[in-house]
């Protein structure tokens, strides 16, 4: 295969919240500044895809809606990259995966897509999020920490991200326990992911991931290659596998504009089990549109211009919370508004 030809993909994981999109914005920007033209596979758990705008326009996209890219991984990706490949010939293209799929299922995918596109797997990069990770390691249970487990376990490069949130003690736990679960993997301490993503970059060189023949020692203690035979058996079954069958989305399209303030007293009342949500909303209060982020119980807000047409709309992701609950609070929010 001829260098030119080839297309070097990446693929970024990491929990909900940890900060993918930020990474992923560097990386599009680094190598638009090297004056080359990324493209990015980006895969949403809910029926909406919000991260999708932030990405500047002119970067081509394709989506993976409603489900997640390691649910259907043999077929929907290879087509999804096969067509972008084709369609925009793009010189490098990042899989962004959602937060709770599975960097080993998305590894193996491509892998098989490389099989007949002229692809070069580069690595996983995964973005953790200090805090979220101290406390599930502390707490040393769930679903949850395992997954987040497997995600670091799989990476070839790791960006140890919110460092600003822990202390210096608690980062040099966390990069002990990271080293403990992936002794390949360099880890690269930041806060809103300012890395030097050519030193990322570079130490990927021409992984791509990390063999099953070298896997840490105590890898197969954690149980997680049993759960991946269950997984591909109930694939073949066409069920939906055990990674995050306990994960919740709920989608909440609004009827109108809600006042900004009530909307952050909801927020601020959300149970614990809710650990993620995103939105596009209109303030009664305000001129603006807001892209709407929560994530380990903080709620951000930036002004933007959504291109086309994009809902109001807020999409919650949690461990068996009450849809109801929030249901009847995003509606009481409307009813504010004096719906009819």
């Amino acid at each position: 295969m001829p260098n030119q030809a080839t297309t070097p993909i990446y693929i970024l994981s990491g929990f909900l919240g940890s900060g993918k999109t930020t990474f992923l914005q560097r990386l599009v920007n680094h190598w638009q500044e090297q004056g080359l033209r990324p493209a990015v596979i980006m895969n949403e758990i809910g029926d909406v895809n919000l991260d999708g705008l932030l990405v500047e326009e002119r970067v081509p996209m394709t989506e993976m809606l409603s489900g997640c890219i390691c649910c259907s991984i043999r077929g929907d990706l290879s087509v999804e990259m096969a067509g972008l490949i084709e369609r925009e010939h793009p010189d490098v293209i990042v899989v962004e995966a959602t937060g709770i799929a599975n960097p080993m299922e998305i590894l193996d995918g491509v892998t098989e897509a490389a099989l007949y596109m002229k692809i070069d797997l580069k690595g996983v990069l995964t973005v953790v999020d200090s805090a979220h990770l101290l406390e599930l390691y502390r707490e040393q249970k769930g679903k949850t920490f395992r997954l987040m487990q497997e995600q670091i376990r799989a990476a070839s490069c790791l960006i140890l991200n919110k460092t600003d949130r822990v202390t210096a003690g608690e980062r040099e736990e966390l990069e002990s326990v990271i080293s403990r679960w992936n002794g390949y993997a360099p880890i690269l301490p930041a806060v809103r992911c300012e890395v030097d993503v050519a030193e990322v970059l570079a130490s990927l060189g021409g992984k791509t991931g990390l063999p099953e023949s070298d896997k840490p020692d105590g890898a197969a203690s954690t149980g997680l290659e049993a759960e991946d035979e269950e997984h591909h058996s109930h694939s073949a079954a066409g069920h939906h596998h055990a990674h995050h069958d306990h994960v919740m989305v709920y989608t909440h399209y609004l009827r109108g504009p809600v006042d900004s303030g009530e909307f952050e007293r909801f927020v601020a009342g959300m149970p614990r089990e809710v650990y993620r949500a995103k939105g596009v909303l209109t303030f009664s209060d305000t001129a603006s549109r807001f892209l709407f982020q929560y994530a380990f119980r903080e709620p951000d807000f930036l002004r933007i211009t959504p291109q086309g047409d994009v809902p109001d709309v807020v999409v919650f992701i949690g461990e068996h919370f009450s849809k109801t609950a929030i249901e009847n609070g995003m509606r009481a929010l409307e009813g504010q508004e004096g719906r009819s």
